[in-house]
Order: structure tokens, then sequence, then C-alpha cells
């Protein structure tokens, strides 16, 4: 277990809750350039490694290196690190390249003055109809039992059968998955998962000290087959999975596939959670998991891929009363309560009908920018689906994943490159999240540039003399 001595000094001082950590860690490295205490020509330590230090996802870390090098505080040696460059101004931000950020994979903005006027009119209504109560108070863990039914008609277009008594909810999707987790496994205990998955899920599996057991894929998902292997030789406690526009790979699993999934886990009594957090994008999706298997399936629905972010709830499906009272033990323990602002708002949106607004929206708009990609990047290297707002671009040698990265960044875009995700063998790949850029003028831009790198060689690009 590492220990805080080997924390780099500059790194001690950063805290969770100050604002974005990527932030955090930038200004960290920067003051300590401006203080002459991280000389030029210094080695910063390796992402991932600075990353299970501090008990942050590699995204975070990567985040905040792309950040230093925009600044011109640092640059990227490949195949050996990230070093400082000559020292700067203390305080003052370099003149580099606007970066396109597309690492953080979010629903994109839809331009409807009024539709965000609507958004914005259900907050301010609720100082004339919730009251002091609802800001002064203390409210139920799991949510008030209207909001819990609310939660149940937002999930019964995909789960029909569902009861409101078995809802839960839970602060974002990340907080479900750490209740559910937690209730499942111990540490030192095993969870199955794919072999590319959610970065926060890996985070959450090693702050718990979990360990997670790759489950191989292939061009169709997760593999049936080799999950039955992993069962019969390790006896996980739980398999996590992305069966709807799998993150990071878009793939979606077919009826036939799941439904081989869940006889497996029947079969060894194997639980499944399944994060939803895409499922209410397709317009025509296939029955989740949790529909075809209530009794083993752990069903999280976050609203921040279909709504928003900010709200940080998510509706979680619990297979029975046991299970639904355990998790809100576990949640109670580690955030007391749900949000109840955030609560309300989301079921005043959904009332409303203002949420199936947005959700509209946010297709549309998916869709545009999925024509602009198709548009500009190779069709046989990228892997995707126009109603989801990411996508998977493989790549040809002599690229490698982390030259390309470097280098699309140098050119002001951010990439993801597949070690974030890769439980094992990370294949030659980045993730680009469609939905960061603020408009699709901006996403047109970041996307010429990717398209510009991949059609050089490395050697070609290289600004190294």
């Amino acid at each position: 277990m590492e220990t805080d001595s080997q924390v780099p000094g500059w790194a001690r001082s950063i805290r969770k809750g100050d604002g974005p950590v990527y932030l955090a860690i930038a200004d960290a490295i920067n003051a300590e350039i401006a203080a002459g205490r991280l000389a030029a020509g210094t080695r910063l330590p390796a992402q991932r490694a600075l990353a299970e230090l501090l008990g942050l996802d590699f995204t975070t870390v990567s985040r905040a290196y792309a950040e230093v090098q925009r600044r011109g505080l640092t640059e990227g040696r490949v195949g050996q690190g990230t070093y400082v460059r000559l020292a700067r101004a203390a305080g003052v931000r370099t003149v580099g390249k606007e970066i396109v950020d597309m690492g953080m994979n979010q629903p994109p903005l839809f331009d409807d003055a009024d539709l965000t006027a609507h958004m914005w009119g259900g907050i301010a209504e609720l100082e004339r109809s919730a009251g002091q109560s609802l800001l002064l108070r203390y409210q139920e863990t799991a949510g008030t039992g209207a909001d819990r039914a609310i939660g149940a008609q937002w999930l019964s277009r995909r789960l029909p059968a569902i009861s409101a008594d078995h809802v839960i909810l839970c602060p974002g999707a990340q907080g479900a998955l750490h209740a559910v987790t937690s209730v499942l496994a111990a540490p030192g205990d095993a969870i199955c998962a794919e072999s590319l998955t959610y970065p926060g899920f890996r985070s959450l599996a090693a702050h718990l000290r979990i360990r997670l057991l790759e489950v191989p894929m292939d061009a169709q998902g997760i593999d049936p087959e080799a999950f039955e292997r992993i069962c019969r030789s390790e006896k996980p406690k739980a398999l996590y999975c992305v069966p709807t526009l799998h993150n990071p790979t878009t793939i979606t699993l077919s009826l036939p596939r799941r439904k081989a999934l869940i006889a497996v886990a029947r079969q060894f009594g194997v639980p499944i959670i399944e994060d939803d957090a895409y499922g209410a994008l397709p317009r025509a999706p296939l029955p989740p998991l949790a529909e075809l298997a209530p009794e083993i399936v752990f069903h999280i629905a976050g609203l921040a891929k279909c709504l928003s972010p900010a709200l940080r709830i998510a509706y979680l499906a619990a297979p029975d009363g046991r299970s639904a009272s355990r998790i809100t033990a576990a949640l109670r323990a580690s955030a007391l309560m749900v949000s109840p602002l955030t609560a309300i708002i989301a079921s005043r949106w959904i009332e409303s009908g203002v949420a199936d607004e947005v959700l509209t929206a946010i297709r549309e708009e998916t869709r545009a920018r999925q024509a602009i990609a198709a548009d500009l990047l190779p069709a046989d290297a990228v892997s995707t689906n126009v109603e989801g707002f990411h996508l998977w671009l493989s790549l040809s040698e002599p690229w490698t994943r982390g030259e390309f990265v470097e280098r699309v960044r140098s050119s002001g875009v951010g990439v993801v490159a597949s070690d974030a995700f890769a439980l094992g063998h990370a294949p030659q790949a980045v993730r680009l999240g469609l939905g960061a850029a603020a408009t699709r003028d901006e996403l047109r831009r970041g996307l010429h540039i990717v398209a510009d790198v991949l059609d050089q060689s490395p050697a070609m690009s290289s600004m190294v003399v």
C-alpha cells in the first residue's frame, strides 16, 4: 500500500471539494515551478502512478497534465514522460492553443433558449411551493416517497414492472455504485467487469480494495462464455457492466447475448450491477438486464447523461426489499441522504415534461454531432452509435495511443487513451466525447485536427529536434 511519503510534496496540499481537482493539480504544479521548487528538466510522476497515489481516476490526472502543458509549463516526451519546461513567470498562463476537451463524456449543449428557461423556471418556482422545510430540514436517506414514486415513473419506460418500494434515490451514479458495491463485496473480494470498463468504477474498486476480474470482450461486447469460465474458477461477488452504449466502445449487447449473460449469472448466483448511464438515449432500446432478470440485477439509471450532470441524481432499482434496505443503510453511512433540492428538481422536471423535452433536445444534438464525426473521421477506424455522444477511435500502425494523445493535445484537442479503461492489455485506441465541445463549430474544428493527425505519421508530425 502506498504511503503519504511517496506523494510529491506539491501534491499533498490538494484537496477534493475545492473546485475541479484537475485544476488544483495544475495550479499546484504551476506554483512549484514559479517558486523554483520544480526546476526545468524535472520529470513529473507518471500519470497512472500519481492517480494511484492520490486516490484519483486516471482521467483527472490526465486532464491536469494537459492543462499544465496548455499553459506552456511542461512538455511531453514520447516514451519518456512529462518534463518541466523553462521556468515561467509566477502565476502567468502562457498563450497556447485553445483546448477542445473531448476527454469528458457529457451530454452536448443544445441551442434552445426557451427550453433552457423552462429548466431554470422549474428551479425558481421551488421558492414559492417548497418553502423552508426543503432547505432547513433533513430528509429521508433514499428520497421521499413522492420522489421515489416519480423515479419509478421515469424507470417504468425501461422497467415496466418496477415498484416504487424498490427504487432508491442516490447522489449520482457514482454514489449508487459505491453503495451497491460496498453491500455486495468486502475488501479482498473480486468483482467481474468488462476488459474495458468505466474509469470511475476502477477508481471505486481501488478505494474499496476490491479486485476487478477482467472479462474479455469481442466486437459484440462482453463474452458470456468467458464470464462463465471466471465464475467457475474465481467465485466473483458480482458482475459490473454497461450493456447499452458501452463506455468506452459504444457497443450495445444484443438480446441473445444479454440472455446468455443472465443465464450464467443465475447458474452461479452472481448478482449483476447494471450501469444504465446511457440507457435513456436510444429511442427504441433493448430491454435492460433488470427487466430480464429483476431478481439478480441492481439497475442504476443516472440522470447525468440524459438530463443534467449537475443534478447528481441516480435512480437505483434493487432486486428486493432486503437489498433496498441494505443499500439505504450504506447510503446513510456514506452520504446521510440524497440532496432533497436536486431530487425535487428532478421530480419537477419529470412531472412537468421538461425532462422529456431536454432528453429530446440532447438526442437531436447528439445526432447532429454524430453526423459531423461521420463526415470527418474514417469510418473503418470508428466504433460508435448515432444515439450516443462518444466514439471509440482505433489507431493504425505506426501510431501508438500515447503518441496520438500527445500529438492531438499539442494541437489543441484533448482525448482519452485506452489505458484509462483497460483492466488488462490496453488496445491502441482513444475515446472522444462529442458532447464536450461548446458548439458544433468547435467540435468540427477539433475533429478536423484529429483527422489531420490521423493522416500523418508520428515521424512526420514530430516537433522534436
